[in-house]
């Protein structure tokens, strides 16, 4: 796909418990120098710092288990307030974490967070918030961050397209439902020095 081509528009904005992840790789490349910059802007944890309400978590998980789906046997108060505490825990623990690597972890070579970031009155609604997924499907065209993102060889094509003092890197990465292209947009008028060549797998 020519790099400032994008299907358009949207499609409704999608959320799924379980998306279909569509398979991706992406190809960056330009000037030595830029591209070098652009990596190093690109590179972050692949995760993105939502703010939690960890006690409305709980509340709704307890009240969830003392009312199963009618087919499945309940528990009682105290059991389900100890699971609802137990899930919290392990919610606060893993998101934390998640958190903590924020600005630090450079382990994700294309961090969409790092190159369109998610406003902090967006953060504060909380990612299950639908002012919060409208502003992701408008803003980066999928609701979910990006997974398995890792470098690859940049494709034989691609190579062959390169100018004298032109460098070039690649990444594969899945998205849920959609494929980013707004955000693909943003980043491409952000950096118009270097040429952006997105290929969806459908």
């Amino acid at each position: 796909m020519p790099p400032a081509t994008a299907p358009a528009p949207l499609p409704a904005p999608q959320c799924l418990a379980h998306p279909d992840w569509l398979h991706h790789t992406l190809t960056v490349s330009g000037p030595a120098a830029t591209l070098a910059a652009f990596r190093d802007q690109a590179a972050g944890a692949g995760a993105v710092p939502w703010v939690l309400d960890y006690d409305h978590m709980e509340e709704d998980w307890f009240y969830l288990l003392l009312a199963p789906p009618a087919h499945q046997r309940g528990i009682s108060a105290h059991g389900a307030r100890l699971l609802a505490r137990q899930l919290r825990e392990a919610v606060w623990a893993q998101h934390e974490h998640a958190v903590s690597l924020v600005g630090v972890s450079r382990a994700c070579p294309f961090d969409l967070h790092r190159l369109v970031p998610v406003p902090f009155a967006i953060l504060r609604l909380g990612a299950d918030h639908q002012e919060a997924l409208a502003w992701l499907w408008e803003n980066w065209g999928t609701t979910w961050t990006l997974r398995h993102v890792c470098t690859v060889a940049v494709p034989a094509a691609e190579q062959r397209r390169l100018d004298a003092g032109d460098a070039a890197f690649a990444v594969d990465f899945w998205s849920a439902d959609w494929s980013p292209w707004p955000a693909l947009r943003r980043i491409q008028a952000n950096w118009p020095a270097l040429r952006f060549c997105c290929r969806a797998r459908y």
